[in-house]
């Protein structure tokens, strides 16, 4: 399936677990940030025409880390941009327009796999743009990778229901069958981990974090958004926003890791040589 569908089955299809997972395309019961400038609003074009957004992380002035079905297999979308106000919706700007506070991005790509399976496999990808998305943030204020398989240690960890993790993005902050609250405002929420190594659904490829009113947690909008290890004060991502398993963003959501070595080597390739899609 292209991103494309993957976008739109996202929007419109309701979802029961495995055969239900679709991209996550915005914090739910978070609360509204503007400590995380490094953390954009992703808008993408095809043939033109705004289509769709996601969320980001600046791992450098003009590097974004995001999930796969946000940068798209090759010619899946026409252009790309980034918008690095913390409120887009009342910003300066002219969304999802080029214009003031937004910049265009040069080259993107999906990691190498993940055109051929199911997206969440291999939902990481890269954007490189024009010019400095950043020039004001503080180097050690950037996102950055987690350690190699940093992540299998919290599989053992006592208390897996008090790991925290930090997720940033925008988009979706509340969805029911008759009330969508969709401000373009970046938030933050707190989700817990839930599962991490079980076979099948999650793999050892992503977590299931959680999702409810207490903690907080990802939707429509926030796909590709980081999710930092620890307190608000990290800069360590990881995971990805990747997919949520039913319609109203409730119960528990997936993030795509990036602490696998042949995540961070599609990373760090692309960092050293970004190429056009």
């Amino acid at each position: 399936m292209g991103t494309r569908s993957k976008l739109f089955v996202a929007l419109f299809a309701l979802l029961v677990m495995l055969a239900a997972a679709v991209p996550a395309i915005a914090i739910t019961d978070g609360e509204p940030t503007t400590d995380h400038p490094e953390v954009v609003l992703i808008l993408m074009e095809v043939e033109g025409q705004p289509a769709f957004r996601c969320s980001g992380a600046l791992m450098s002035p003009t590097i974004v880390l995001t999930a796969g079905h946000c940068a798209g297999a090759p010619g899946e979308f026409s252009g790309m941009r980034v918008y690095t106000e913390a409120d887009v919706q009342n910003g300066e700007n002219s969304y999802p327009f080029a214009g003031a506070n937004s910049i265009e991005a040069v080259n993107w790509a999906a990691h190498p796999a993940y055109p051929f399976g199911p997206f969440f496999l291999n939902d990481v990808g890269m954007i490189e743009l024009e010019g400095p998305g950043a020039h004001w943030i503080e180097a050690e204020n950037f996102a950055k990778l987690p350690g190699v398989d940093s992540l299998d240690k919290l599989k053992t960890r006592r208390g897996k229901q008090d790991v925290t993790f930090n997720a940033v993005g925008y988009g979706l902050q509340q969805i029911n069958p008759v009330f969508v609250q969709a401000d373009l405002v970046r938030y933050e929420a707190r989700p817990k981990l839930n599962q991490i190594n079980v076979p099948g659904f999650t793999g050892n490829f992503s977590l299931l974090l959680s999702n409810n009113h207490s903690t907080g947690g990802t939707c429509f909008g926030d796909s590709g958004g980081p999710n930092y290890l620890g307190d608000g004060e990290s800069r360590v991502v990881g995971a990805v926003t990747s997919f949520g398993i039913n319609g109203n963003c409730a119960g528990t959501g997936g993030v795509f890791r990036v602490d696998r070595q042949n995540v961070q080597d599609f990373v760090n390739a692309f960092i050293d040589s970004p190429y056009t899609p």
